[in-house]
């Protein structure tokens, strides 16, 4: 599936303690690799979960391709899909791979297929849910023959890492136009940061548009700024 524009023009969130974040201001192109770079505390959940129409802003506007948020909340949270945000995605530690993976894709069968799919031979169901399965791992970069067990791995047993990879295999299995991903470097190596960014740009190049948070973004990302104004460019650009 395509990946979706995003824009924001003064997005901003206040709460009970004040200002969560403001004065977010960029414009990035379908299938773009958007970083929400900032420090821990200074917003970047919310504002991943603001643009993925999970949150409402308070100021300003923003647009998810066709979507205006925050009128059009519902609609961005049916082209979008969420990654490793904690209380939010959170996996179960007793089931397996393979359990997480069968049961995401039955609910993407039986609530986000057309009525023409649910009514098709159960054998072509199965056999698609297997495609869909297979593509997102592959997408996700994660080997379920790595794992100690297989798909019989349960959660507690993974590595940081996979847990990441399986995250983002499952948020892929429902072919999100706009897919958000939190925390991308929390409690990984350098060599392994490295790995998560290479993986993401492999989906943007894909097609699907990544926003992502991060404490420092890689250089040919496009960095929004929780703090103050966005810097509505690539790193690379500000760079040469």
């Amino acid at each position: 599936m395509a990946g979706t524009g995003v824009t924001a023009r003064g997005l901003g969130l206040r709460g009970p303690r004040g200002r969560v974040f403001g004065d977010v201001t960029f414009d990035a192109a379908p299938g773009s690799l958007i970083a929400i770079e900032g420090p821990s505390g200074s917003g970047r959940t919310c504002l991943l979960l603001t643009l993925t129409g999970r949150m409402k802003p308070t100021e300003g506007a923003a647009e998810v391709g066709q979507w205006r948020l925050p009128k059009q909340m519902a609609a961005v949270r049916r082209v979008s899909g969420l990654a490793n945000v904690a209380g939010v995605t959170d996996l179960e530690p007793a089931l397996t791979v393979g359990e997480h993976l069968r049961e995401r894709a039955l609910l993407q069968r039986r609530f986000g297929d057309s009525l023409r799919g649910l009514l098709r031979p159960r054998r072509e169901r199965t056999a698609e849910a297997k495609l869909r399965i297979d593509d997102a791992l592959a997408a996700a970069g994660l080997d379920r023959e790595s794992l100690p067990k297989g798909s019989r791995t349960a959660v507690r047993d993974l590595e940081r890492l996979q847990e990441l990879r399986l995250s983002l295999a499952l948020a892929l299995l429902g072919g999100p136009r706009l897919l958000g991903v939190d925390d991308t470097d929390l409690k990984l190596s350098d060599a392994e940061r490295a790995e998560v960014w290479a993986q993401l740009r492999s989906i943007a190049e894909a097609g699907t548009t990544v926003v992502a948070v991060s404490s420092q973004a890689p250089q040919d990302a496009f960095v929004v700024s929780t703090q103050g104004n966005t810097q509505g460019k690539e790193k690379a650009d500000a760079l040469a």
